[in-house]
């Protein structure tokens, strides 16, 4: 039984220490609030002209995250065009305001290629959040390959 108590003593003091910090962590860092965001094509291959339907999402965090509420949109899509849009919010209000979740939008790719789409998410003129996906078209009925 003796040789028992020095590792018992060893497990427990390596786990003591870590659950007393982990408790201790400040509530409310930003890195461990802050929402993900995730960009996801459907399809992510094609044949051309393919639309694809492009679904971002916030994971995670607080509902009134204050940085991404109210967002300006921004959609680059690989193809050298891109979209923009800012909704007209009321103004935030901690507790009260709520983030919006989910961004979906459709976009026709017309010719074959490898496009890189990226998601992002600005608050005045600074990016707070962003995403990217792949989508790969092939060539149509009629298309010529450039190669």
């Amino acid at each position: 039984m003796r040789n028992l108590r020095p590792v018992v003593w060893v497990v427990c003091s390596t786990l003591l220490p870590s659950l007393a910090a982990a408790q201790q962590k400040p509530e409310g860092r930003e890195q461990d609030r802050r929402p993900r965001v995730t960009l996801r094509a459907q399809p992510p291959v094609g044949i051309a002209p393919a639309r694809v339907v492009f679904t971002a999402e916030l994971v995670g965090g607080p509902n009134d995250f204050e940085e991404f509420y109210c967002p300006t949109v921004i959609w680059e899509w690989g193809d050298d065009t891109q979209s923009e849009s800012t909704l007209d919010c009321e103004p935030y209000e901690p507790g009260k305001s709520e983030i919006r979740r989910r961004f979906t939008v459709e976009h026709q790719f017309r010719r074959a290629g490898g496009y890189k789409v990226f998601f992002r998410l600005k608050k005045r003129d600074k990016a707070v959040g962003a995403a990217s996906a792949v989508v790969q078209v092939q060539p149509g009925a009629g298309e010529q390959r450039f190669e």
